[in-house]
Protein backbone atom coordinates (compact mmCIF):
# COMPACT_ATOMS: atom_id res chain seq x y z
CA UNK A 1 0.00 0.00 0.00
CA UNK A 2 2.60 2.40 1.44
CA UNK A 3 4.96 1.73 -1.87
CA UNK A 4 1.60 2.20 -4.27
CA UNK A 5 0.66 5.06 -2.60
CA UNK A 6 4.59 6.77 -3.10
CA UNK A 7 4.46 5.74 -7.28
CA UNK A 8 1.17 7.17 -7.40
CA UNK A 9 1.75 10.54 -6.48
CA UNK A 10 5.03 10.59 -7.69
CA UNK A 11 3.40 9.67 -11.47
CA UNK A 12 0.67 11.62 -11.28
CA UNK A 13 2.96 14.76 -10.14
CA UNK A 14 5.21 14.30 -13.01
CA UNK A 15 2.95 13.57 -15.75
CA UNK A 16 0.93 17.16 -14.41
CA UNK A 17 4.23 19.07 -14.64
CA UNK A 18 5.33 17.67 -17.68
CA UNK A 19 2.28 18.99 -19.19
CA UNK A 20 2.39 22.32 -17.81
CA UNK A 21 5.98 22.51 -19.62
CA UNK A 22 4.14 21.43 -22.70
CA UNK A 23 1.83 23.71 -22.83
CA UNK A 24 4.05 26.90 -21.42
CA UNK A 25 3.97 28.25 -24.68
CA UNK A 26 0.12 28.70 -25.52
CA UNK A 27 -0.71 29.94 -21.40
CA UNK A 28 -1.22 33.53 -22.90
CA UNK A 29 -4.22 32.37 -24.87
CA UNK A 30 -6.20 30.35 -21.94
CA UNK A 31 -5.93 32.93 -19.24
CA UNK A 32 -8.91 33.79 -16.80
CA UNK A 33 -9.33 35.35 -13.71
CA UNK A 34 -11.04 34.33 -10.11
CA UNK A 35 -10.07 37.98 -8.76
CA UNK A 36 -8.45 41.40 -9.20
CA UNK A 37 -5.03 39.57 -9.75
CA UNK A 38 -5.66 35.66 -8.58
CA UNK A 39 -5.47 33.97 -11.90
CA UNK A 40 -6.25 30.27 -13.26
CA UNK A 41 -4.76 29.00 -16.53
CA UNK A 42 -6.46 25.94 -19.17
CA UNK A 43 -3.13 24.66 -17.79
CA UNK A 44 -4.44 24.12 -14.45
CA UNK A 45 -7.50 22.42 -14.86
CA UNK A 46 -5.56 20.06 -17.08
CA UNK A 47 -2.73 19.36 -14.68
CA UNK A 48 -5.67 18.93 -12.07
CA UNK A 49 -7.75 16.34 -14.18
CA UNK A 50 -4.06 14.14 -14.86
CA UNK A 51 -3.52 14.15 -10.87
CA UNK A 52 -7.31 13.63 -9.65
CA UNK A 53 -7.67 10.68 -12.29
CA UNK A 54 -4.29 9.36 -11.41
CA UNK A 55 -5.00 9.32 -7.70
CA UNK A 56 -8.65 8.07 -8.85
CA UNK A 57 -7.86 5.02 -10.70
CA UNK A 58 -5.95 4.30 -8.24
CA UNK A 59 -7.44 4.69 -4.76
CA UNK A 60 -11.33 5.16 -5.88
CA UNK A 61 -12.36 5.20 -2.03
CA UNK A 62 -9.69 8.21 -0.84
CA UNK A 63 -10.98 12.00 -0.47
CA UNK A 64 -8.83 14.99 -2.52
CA UNK A 65 -9.05 18.41 -1.94
CA UNK A 66 -7.52 20.33 -4.65
CA UNK A 67 -7.30 24.24 -5.76
CA UNK A 68 -8.95 24.16 -9.06
CA UNK A 69 -12.08 23.24 -7.58
CA UNK A 70 -11.80 19.32 -7.55
CA UNK A 71 -12.89 18.03 -3.96
CA UNK A 72 -14.40 14.61 -2.53
CA UNK A 73 -16.11 14.04 0.96
CA UNK A 74 -16.72 11.02 1.72
CA UNK A 75 -15.19 10.89 5.03
CA UNK A 76 -11.90 8.62 4.05
CA UNK A 77 -9.16 8.13 6.86
CA UNK A 78 -7.05 9.07 3.85
CA UNK A 79 -7.47 12.48 1.96
CA UNK A 80 -4.92 14.12 -0.70
CA UNK A 81 -4.19 17.78 -0.96
CA UNK A 82 -3.44 19.17 -4.58
CA UNK A 83 -2.19 21.95 -5.66
CA UNK A 84 -1.64 21.15 -9.61
CA UNK A 85 0.40 24.56 -10.62
CA UNK A 86 1.72 26.34 -7.79
CA UNK A 87 2.97 29.55 -8.79
CA UNK A 88 0.16 30.33 -11.90
CA UNK A 89 1.46 34.18 -12.24
CA UNK A 90 4.59 33.34 -13.12
CA UNK A 91 3.31 30.19 -15.40
CA UNK A 92 0.56 32.92 -16.85
CA UNK A 93 3.80 35.29 -17.96
CA UNK A 94 5.98 32.04 -18.64
CA UNK A 95 8.16 33.07 -15.75
CA UNK A 96 9.69 29.38 -14.81
CA UNK A 97 9.13 29.37 -11.50
CA UNK A 98 6.25 26.94 -10.79
CA UNK A 99 5.55 23.78 -9.01
CA UNK A 100 3.31 20.63 -8.54
CA UNK A 101 2.50 20.04 -4.86
CA UNK A 102 0.73 16.29 -3.89
CA UNK A 103 0.06 15.46 -0.40
CA UNK A 104 -1.54 12.94 1.27
CA UNK A 105 -3.50 12.86 4.80
CA UNK A 106 -3.90 10.16 7.05
CA UNK A 107 -6.26 10.57 10.00
CA UNK A 108 -5.67 14.35 9.40
CA UNK A 109 -1.69 13.69 9.71
CA UNK A 110 0.51 14.55 6.38
CA UNK A 111 2.10 11.59 5.42
CA UNK A 112 3.47 11.93 2.18
CA UNK A 113 4.85 14.99 0.21
CA UNK A 114 5.77 15.51 -3.13
CA UNK A 115 6.98 18.51 -5.17
CA UNK A 116 7.95 18.93 -8.71
CA UNK A 117 9.40 21.66 -10.09
CA UNK A 118 9.19 20.75 -14.26
CA UNK A 119 11.51 23.16 -14.89
CA UNK A 120 14.89 22.26 -13.25
CA UNK A 121 13.46 18.43 -13.41
CA UNK A 122 13.70 18.20 -9.46
CA UNK A 123 11.25 15.39 -7.40
CA UNK A 124 11.34 16.30 -3.90
CA UNK A 125 9.49 13.54 -1.50
CA UNK A 126 8.99 12.76 2.02
CA UNK A 127 7.56 10.02 3.54
CA UNK A 128 6.75 10.39 7.50
CA UNK A 129 9.75 9.38 9.64
CA UNK A 130 11.63 8.22 6.32
CA UNK A 131 13.35 11.48 5.63
CA UNK A 132 13.46 13.86 2.85
CA UNK A 133 14.75 13.46 -0.58
CA UNK A 134 15.73 15.62 -4.15
CA UNK A 135 15.82 13.55 -6.82
CA UNK A 136 16.84 10.52 -4.76
CA UNK A 137 19.56 12.08 -2.57
CA UNK A 138 18.97 12.88 1.14
CA UNK A 139 18.86 16.62 1.47
CA UNK A 140 18.65 18.82 4.92
CA UNK A 141 18.07 22.30 6.65
CA UNK A 142 20.92 24.66 6.79
CA UNK A 143 23.21 25.39 9.27
CA UNK A 144 23.38 29.35 8.96
CA UNK A 145 22.27 30.01 12.74
CA UNK A 146 22.53 33.81 12.63
CA UNK A 147 19.58 35.89 10.89
CA UNK A 148 22.04 38.29 9.92
CA UNK A 149 23.46 35.85 7.41
CA UNK A 150 20.93 33.78 6.57
CA UNK A 151 18.87 34.38 2.90
CA UNK A 152 14.96 34.36 3.59
CA UNK A 153 12.45 34.00 0.90
CA UNK A 154 8.48 35.10 0.93
CA UNK A 155 5.57 35.47 -0.68
CA UNK A 156 2.53 38.37 -0.99
CA UNK A 157 -1.18 37.13 -1.30
CA UNK A 158 -3.25 38.05 -3.80
CA UNK A 159 -5.58 39.97 -1.12
CA UNK A 160 -2.81 42.17 -0.52
CA UNK A 161 -4.23 45.42 -2.14
CA UNK A 162 -7.54 44.96 -0.10
CA UNK A 163 -5.98 43.92 3.10
CA UNK A 164 -2.06 44.61 2.99
CA UNK A 165 -2.09 44.72 7.17
CA UNK A 166 1.75 44.19 8.36
CA UNK A 167 2.75 42.42 5.28
CA UNK A 168 5.08 45.13 4.12
CA UNK A 169 6.07 45.73 7.64
CA UNK A 170 7.01 42.14 7.66
CA UNK A 171 9.28 42.12 4.47
CA UNK A 172 10.93 45.85 5.59
CA UNK A 173 12.07 44.44 8.63
CA UNK A 174 13.49 40.98 7.35
CA UNK A 175 15.59 42.72 4.45
CA UNK A 176 16.95 45.13 7.00
CA UNK A 177 17.69 42.29 9.44
CA UNK A 178 18.93 39.53 6.63
CA UNK A 179 21.21 38.96 4.52
CA UNK A 180 19.17 38.93 1.37
CA UNK A 181 15.06 38.06 0.56
CA UNK A 182 13.77 36.48 -2.24
CA UNK A 183 9.88 36.44 -3.80
CA UNK A 184 9.59 33.53 -6.38
CA UNK A 185 6.10 33.03 -6.59
CA UNK A 186 5.87 29.46 -5.61
CA UNK A 187 5.32 28.52 -1.52
CA UNK A 188 5.52 24.92 -2.18
CA UNK A 189 9.13 25.40 -3.58
CA UNK A 190 9.62 28.11 -1.14
CA UNK A 191 9.07 25.35 1.63
CA UNK A 192 11.53 22.72 -0.56
CA UNK A 193 14.61 25.66 -0.91
CA UNK A 194 14.72 25.98 2.81
CA UNK A 195 14.26 21.62 3.06
CA UNK A 196 17.35 21.89 0.92
CA UNK A 197 19.51 24.49 2.47
CA UNK A 198 19.20 26.68 -0.28
CA UNK A 199 17.51 29.07 1.72
CA UNK A 200 17.52 29.72 5.30
CA UNK A 201 13.54 30.67 6.15
CA UNK A 202 10.43 31.67 4.75
CA UNK A 203 7.23 33.53 5.97
CA UNK A 204 3.93 33.86 4.47
CA UNK A 205 0.22 34.61 4.81
CA UNK A 206 -2.73 34.04 2.95
CA UNK A 207 -1.97 30.16 2.30
CA UNK A 208 -4.09 27.40 1.49
CA UNK A 209 -3.38 23.62 2.61
CA UNK A 210 -2.77 22.52 -0.76
CA UNK A 211 0.00 25.40 -0.73
CA UNK A 212 2.13 23.78 2.20
CA UNK A 213 0.64 20.22 2.91
CA UNK A 214 3.47 18.81 0.88
CA UNK A 215 6.43 21.19 1.27
CA UNK A 216 5.94 21.34 4.95
CA UNK A 217 6.77 17.67 5.72
CA UNK A 218 9.57 17.52 3.15
CA UNK A 219 11.00 20.32 5.27
CA UNK A 220 9.89 18.58 8.93
CA UNK A 221 12.00 15.34 7.44
CA UNK A 222 14.52 17.57 6.30
CA UNK A 223 15.06 18.92 9.96
CA UNK A 224 13.15 22.09 9.78
CA UNK A 225 11.11 23.73 12.15
CA UNK A 226 7.21 25.15 11.34
CA UNK A 227 5.20 27.36 13.14
CA UNK A 228 2.63 30.39 13.09
CA UNK A 229 3.95 33.78 12.90
CA UNK A 230 3.31 33.84 17.38
CA UNK A 231 5.47 30.24 17.85
CA UNK A 232 2.13 27.92 18.02
CA UNK A 233 2.37 25.06 15.93
CA UNK A 234 1.43 25.25 12.21
CA UNK A 235 -1.07 24.03 10.81
CA UNK A 236 -2.04 23.55 7.28
CA UNK A 237 -5.85 24.53 7.17
CA UNK A 238 -4.35 28.15 9.08
CA UNK A 239 -2.81 30.87 6.56
CA UNK A 240 0.21 31.30 7.86
CA UNK A 241 3.58 29.75 8.11
CA UNK A 242 6.95 30.74 9.35
CA UNK A 243 9.55 27.99 7.86
CA UNK A 244 13.02 27.66 9.17
CA UNK A 245 16.15 25.18 9.33
CA UNK A 246 15.23 25.92 13.28
CA UNK A 247 18.76 27.88 13.88
CA UNK A 248 16.96 31.24 12.88
CA UNK A 249 13.71 30.23 13.89
CA UNK A 250 13.49 32.43 17.66
CA UNK A 251 15.00 35.29 15.85
CA UNK A 252 12.44 35.33 13.66
CA UNK A 253 9.86 35.21 15.94
CA UNK A 254 10.88 38.12 17.74
CA UNK A 255 10.66 40.09 14.94
CA UNK A 256 7.22 39.13 14.20
CA UNK A 257 6.86 39.82 17.88
CA UNK A 258 8.16 43.45 17.80
CA UNK A 259 5.67 44.07 14.68
CA UNK A 260 2.38 42.38 15.69
CA UNK A 261 2.81 44.28 19.41
CA UNK A 262 2.20 47.68 17.14
CA UNK A 263 -1.14 46.47 16.19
Amino acid sequence: MVKKIKETAIKAALMAGNKLKEKLTLVSEEIKYKGVVDLVTQADLESEKIIVEEISHAFPKHDFLSEEGSEKKTNSTYLWLIDPLDGTTNYAHRYPIFSVSIALQFEGEVILGVVFDPNLNELFLAEKGEGAFLNGKLIKVSDVDCLNNSLLITGFPYSIREKPEHIFDYFKNFTLKAQGVRRCGSAALDLCSVASGRIDGFWEVGLKPWDTAAGSLILKEAGGTLTKFDGSPFDIFFPQVLATNGKIHQEMLDVFKIINSDK
